[in-house]
């Protein structure tokens, strides 16, 4: 008689976001369980959404246990702690009342998940690996919005638990390998792991396409920055960057999403009386390649001191799509260093809305070759940050993290 097919290997997963959520790390994390399905039996502990109940279904060959944890505005930072703390008792229950995994792996939404999964891990005796989407507490620190000492405390401590016990810890940048191994992560365990773009679905379009006509785009000069309105992207040098160019007739600035600091700029463009600049709100994602098409160049801001804390993911997105960008960041970040190296676009410092306006009008002058450099920004992500380039990777990752296991 043949023997049993190989048992295919166990993945449990938690991240607070999952689809239908529209946050980055929901969307990366869907692709890349949907992508790794075929070779692991899946199973993501999520977070509730208005639009999928809680308890158990299937998408796309993954196994989703959407727990009944509160959903409230985020932009209350009292109420998003609720979120958090209802999501991770929740999780953590779910997770340990879960089948035995062969690899525990989460994403840092919220920051400190890694340590439910320890938690999960230890409980299973499996390894675990954790993606880091963004460095904490610091993020919070620099902008300003966790001033507790005894919350930061805190959260370092939490943070650097995980870090340092975790078999796994990816990084989704140099600069950021560089700071989670500062916070005590072990070397031999950091890998580099870049965000991706499915580069297949996300294509070039015409500029003049159905959804720039709809919003009354196609004939004139796009500025555009797409995706969460926050405090991490300085959009505010953005709205203040328009005073210097009012005389530029055809300039249309657009704010494309939504986040916590998008009342707050739309009050400040009223105050400024900048009428050409225009908020839109998030678009599906089946018009994301028309919607990213419809600009002439894109801004990727990088609130100051967050360059190694951050990387912005809707940046491969604009590259998918053959769009030359103006990144205001620090010259260390990685998307600062990303444009000077593949030369996709220019690098201004943030929080210096003058200098934004004069690369916006370097832009709207002519004195740029947008078209080479949102061709230069194709060929970049088709080859180093593909959907298929990172399922390669976090393949190799993980078969790794097993036969380590298996070994010892």
């Amino acid at each position: 008689m043949p023997g049993n097919p190989r048992k295919r290997p166990r993945l449990l997963v938690f991240n607070q976001y999952y689809w239908p959520a529209v946050e980055a790390t929901a969307h990366l994390l869907t692709e890349l369980c949907e992508g790794l399905a075929d070779e692991y039996d899946i199973t993501v502990v999520t977070g509730a959404h208005p639009d999928a109940p809680h308890g158990r279904s299937t998408r796309g060959g993954v196994q989703l246990v959407r727990v009944a944890s509160t959903s409230y505005d985020r932009r209350s930072l009292s109420l998003r702690a609720v979120n958090y703390l209802t999501y991770v008792g929740l999780s953590t229950v779910a997770g340990i009342g879960a089948r035995r995994p062969d690899i525990v792996l989460c994403m840092t939404d919220p920051p400190f998940l890694g340590d439910v999964a320890k938690v999960v891990a230890g409980r299973f005796r499996a390894p675990l690996v954790v993606i880091t989407q963004d460095v904490f507490p610091e993020v919070a620190v620099q902008l300003k919005r966790l001033e507790s000492p005894s919350l930061v405390l805190l959260m370092r401590v939490l943070v650097g638990a995980y870090l340092r016990s975790a078999d796994r810890v990816v990084a989704i940048g140099d600069t950021m390998r560089a700071r989670l191994e500062a916070k005590g992560a072990d070397p031999e365990r950091l890998r580099v792991i870049p965000n991706w773009v499915d580069t297949g679905s996300l294509v070039p379009q015409p500029r003049d396409n159905e959804w720039a006509r709809s919003k009354r785009l196609h004939n004139k000069f796009v500025v555009m920055h797409s995706g969460n309105v926050g405090h991490a992207q300085d959009l505010e040098s953005l709205v203040r960057a328009a005073t210097f160019l009012r005389d530029l007739e055809r300039l249309r600035i657009v704010i494309v999403g939504s986040g916590a600091r998008h009342d707050d700029l739309v009050r400040l463009a009223q105050r400024l009386e900048v009428g050409h600049v225009q908020f839109i709100p998030y678009q599906a994602r089946d018009l994301l390649s028309r919607s990213l098409s419809s600009a002439d160049v894109h801004v990727v801001g990088l609130a100051r001191g967050l360059a190694g804390f951050v990387v912005p993911s809707r940046f491969y997105g604009v590259l998918a799509v053959g769009q030359p960008v103006i990144v205001a960041a620090d010259e260390e970040s990685e998307t600062a260093r990303v444009v000077r190296e593949v030369g996709c676009g220019v690098v201004v410092p943030p929080a210096r809305p003058e200098l934004l306006a004069r690369a916006i009008r370097d832009a709207y002058d002519g004195r740029l070759d947008l078209e080479d450099m949102g061709r230069r920004g194709r060929e970049y992500v088709v080859a180093e940050a593909d959907r298929e380039v990172a399922l390669r990777r976090y393949r190799e990752l993980l078969r790794e993290v097993r036969l380590e296991r298996a070994a010892a």
